[in-house]
């Protein structure tokens, strides 16, 4: 008998199942086609499909389709962020969110749009932007029927509504609704200084 791959059928995972003559195994997906090693590794990926959501936090609720994600979501709690910048000593709880922070250092941005060339640090900022091309505004206001692309849009939004100013400055005690204007206003104190010091 040859080396060439013989075709068996996984009724459980709904999957190919490919054993080759040296009796290594792979196991493929028929939703996207990924192949896995490992069944148990296959098992945990179907859930991504699924939607199953086995493991929850007991201090929040938030469900987890990994008990590796769980433990990862446990440090939100705790406070706890084994993973630190080389660079800058900036701490956070998985490695993921590490390396993606490292890319403000390196000037990584792998993420591009394919309709005008911008580029991103992460995915999700991405799908944020190619909101701006599609003209989808998926969140609206309650109060005024605004509409936005981003939930952070509509959230500052909403503070027209409820006269909230989360952002404060620690020199003069002024509050602000957006983070960019605080970080504006801060520009001014520093060219105040450097008016009196010319």
């Amino acid at each position: 008998m040859g080396f060439g791959m013989l075709n068996y059928s996984c009724r459980i995972l709904r999957t190919g199942l490919y054993q080759h003559g040296d009796q290594s195994c792979t196991h493929k997906c028929t939703v996207c086609a990924k192949v896995f090693r490992h069944k148990s590794k296959l098992s945990r990926h179907l859930r991504a499909h699924t939607g199953e959501m086995p493991y929850q936090c007991g201090e929040c609720g938030k469900r987890c389709t990994q008990l590796v994600n769980l433990k990862a979501h446990m440090r939100s709690h705790t406070g706890e962020k084994p993973h630190v910048c080389n660079n800058c000593l900036k701490g956070f709880s998985t490695a993921v969110e590490m390396n993606i922070h490292m890319r403000i250092h390196t000037g990584e941005k792998p993420y591009m749009c394919d309709k005008c060339g911008k580029q991103f640090r992460q995915q999700k900022c991405l799908k944020i932007h190619m909101k701006t091309h599609t003209g989808e505004k998926p969140y609206s206001c309650e109060d005024c029927g605004k509409q936005c692309s981003q939930l952070t849009a509509l959230r500052e939004h909403m503070r027209t509504h409820t006269g909230e100013r989360p952002y404060r400055c620690a020199k003069c005690d002024k509050r602000f609704r957006q983070a960019s204007t605080l970080r504006a206003h801060k520009r001014t104190h520093s060219d105040k200084i450097l008016a009196v010091a010319v």
